[in-house]
């Protein structure tokens, strides 16, 4: 059984910095996408980062340059870290993994992703 758990989120004043953390449990794909998505409340939920099992990632534009998602294979952890963070950025985030790469920002929509972690709450204020 697939089980991703999320830690890490909280709130910080715009231009501060986050890490989120996902541990993965029970994932034996070997080749696999791991992504962040966020979503704010009245908005669809929207893709921000994917790294892949050979450790490519895509970004939406909205984070490029801001963000970081990276995965630590030993620990079968997944992070995201958030620098220059905007108040627009507040969201509740969720990672999610899917049994295949991601090679392009189209890979980002959410219903292309199988596994799903509780999400964590982002707040960041003005």
């Amino acid at each position: 059984q697939v089980q991703l758990v999320e830690s890490g989120g909280g709130s910080v004043q715009a231009g501060g910095s986050l890490r989120l953390s996902c541990a993965v449990f029970g994932y034996t794909y070997s080749s696999y996408c791991m992504g962040w998505f966020r979503q704010a409340p009245g908005k669809e939920r929207e893709g921000v980062a994917a790294i892949n099992s050979d450790s490519s990632s895509i970004y939406a534009d909205s984070v490029k340059g801001r963000f970081t998602i990276s995965q630590d294979n030993a620990k079968n952890t997944l992070y995201l870290e958030m620098n220059s963070l905007k108040p627009e950025d507040t969201a509740m985030y969720y990672c999610a993994a899917r049994a295949a790469y991601c090679y392009y920002t189209y890979s980002l929509a959410p219903s292309l992703f199988k596994y799903w972690a509780q999400g964590t709450q982002v707040t960041v204020s003005s």
